[in-house]
């Protein structure tokens, strides 16, 4: 039986310890996600803990004012369940509460996904250069990458004005 994340506890995501670094590698390299950098983003990253296995990760890497949103992964068997959704959520929440400008992330496979957390397509060219500088944009992630920004407290897409006729 599938258990979903709403009858979870909210204690299965935690900020992650170093101790943990061995499981979210594991669960990266899983999911094919690359490792480069994974000890500058330790400090900014959640798990999600079930029976004692690491079964999920999000980290926001800080650079001055902004952050990179990366190593998103959930294990096969918490897949579909809500999970990615809470962890992605967690990291947005955080850098909101830090007061962060904006959250930008790279992807090879989840642009439609990205959208309903208020991300938006980007170009590489508009990213603060401190993000630059991270693994993630220099190797670590191919160039054919699609860059997506979310500017912080935003909650959704804003709506389109419509002039209606008088």
């Amino acid at each position: 039986m599938k258990t979903s994340i709403d009858s979870l506890p909210s204690s299965m995501i935690r900020s992650a310890h170093p101790l943990d670094t061995p499981a979210i590698e594991r669960l990266l390299t899983a999911a094919d996600l690359p490792l480069s950098g994974l000890t500058d983003a330790l400090p900014g990253m959640v798990v999600a803990e079930s029976g004692g296995a690491i079964v999920g990760t999000a980290a926001l890497e800080v650079r001055g004012n902004n952050a990179l949103l990366r190593s998103v992964a959930v294990a096969p068997e918490w897949r579909s369940r809500g999970l990615g959704r809470a962890l992605v959520a967690r990291a947005i929440a955080d850098a909101e509460a830090r007061g962060l400008d904006a959250v930008y992330l790279l992807t090879t496979s989840a642009e439609r996904y990205f959208p309903s957390f208020g991300f938006r397509p980007t170009t590489r060219g508009a990213v603060p250069r401190e993000l630059q500088t991270t693994a993630e944009f220099n190797g670590a992630c191919p160039d054919s990458a699609v860059v997506m920004c979310r500017d912080c407290g935003v909650t959704e897409a804003p709506a389109r004005a419509s002039i209606a006729p008088s």
